[in-house]
């Protein structure tokens, strides 16, 4: 029987089952990925993260979705990354150059009195052109153009969204007056159907968000390959970047998810979207398989 250690983190609850990649060896991470994530037969996350050696930075960060896809980036896994590699040596320093699929992302760990308590991470700049993010270009339309304050026909309704890529993409879904209480609306029906529309040739993340003040909004998430989560670093980051394009906040914002709040700084200086978080060990353990 083959065993594999393992340690269970989350960031405002949005929770991955980590592997030491320096340490253990998966030969099958998509198959793996499905096996841990099961709440009942499983260890129970919302999906696989690998932390490997990398050519390019500190350490390479692979995640892996619960149906076994490979996301390109996560937000609140890269904080729980950079925690677990400092805590154990692997990386000494406190700003930590991590590999991701959507490039080489900078994590600057929080530390208070001795203890990690989360990190910043420097998530670049957002990706607003349609073919990057990508959305389906019709004839006529410029792929360079952004996607903002757009009505998407779905569900028998017009929904106003706005599409931001942070290296997976997003459509954020602004609720107005009309529109049910956010804990009310039912994720599990309206979230695939938006994940598979044909204008997302990739599949989409869905945030559903109400706007509070120029400062806070209020946030749940459909992520595709998932289901609905506690949280979702890069959805927070789209959703500031999209809530800042549509004049409904300033560029600095809380971004309040059933799992806890990510603050998110949309730099005016250097374009970059910056995002500040916990990122919590729950557990340690030996997987058997």
């Amino acid at each position: 029987m083959k065993t594999i250690k393992f340690t269970k983190m989350q960031g405002c609850g949005n929770d991955y089952v980590y592997i030491n990649g320096f340490a253990e060896h998966v030969q099958d991470p998509s198959r793996l990925a499905g096996i841990v994530s099961d709440r009942h037969f499983g260890i129970g996350s919302d999906g696989l993260v690998l932390m490997l050696p990398s050519h390019a930075a500190d350490v390479r960060m692979r995640m892996f979705n619960p149906d076994g896809t490979e996301a390109q980036m996560c937000g609140n896994a890269i904080r729980c990354v950079a925690r677990y590699v400092y805590e154990h040596g692997i990386v000494r320093e406190k700003v930590i150059k991590i590999e991701t699929g959507a490039g080489i992302k900078v994590a600057r760990l929080l530390v208070d009195a001795g203890q990690v308590m989360g990190a910043t991470i420097d998530m670049g700049e957002p990706i607003l052109g349609m073919a990057d993010i990508p959305l389906k270009v019709e004839e006529g339309q410029d792929p360079a153009a952004m996607y903002v304050n757009k009505p998407l026909e779905l569900l028998g309704r017009t929904w106003n969204v706005t599409c931001v890529s942070m290296g997976n993409p997003h459509c954020v879904v602004f609720l107005g007056e009309d529109d049910p209480a956010l804990e009310d609306m039912d994720l599990a029906k309206i979230g695939p159907v938006f994940e598979h529309d044909s204008l997302f040739p990739e599949r989409i993340n869905t945030e559903f968000v109400r706007v509070r003040s120029v400062s806070a909004v209020d946030m749940r998430v459909w992520e595709r390959g998932t289901g609905e989560t506690m949280a979702c670093g890069t959805g927070a980051c789209a959703t500031a970047v999209a809530c800042f394009l549509n004049k409904l906040t300033d560029r600095t914002v809380d971004v309040r998810l059933r799992g806890g709040t990510l603050r998110i700084n949309w730099n005016e200086h250097d374009n970059h979207i910056y995002m500040t978080g916990p990122a919590v060990p729950v557990f340690e353990g030996t997987l058997f398989l």
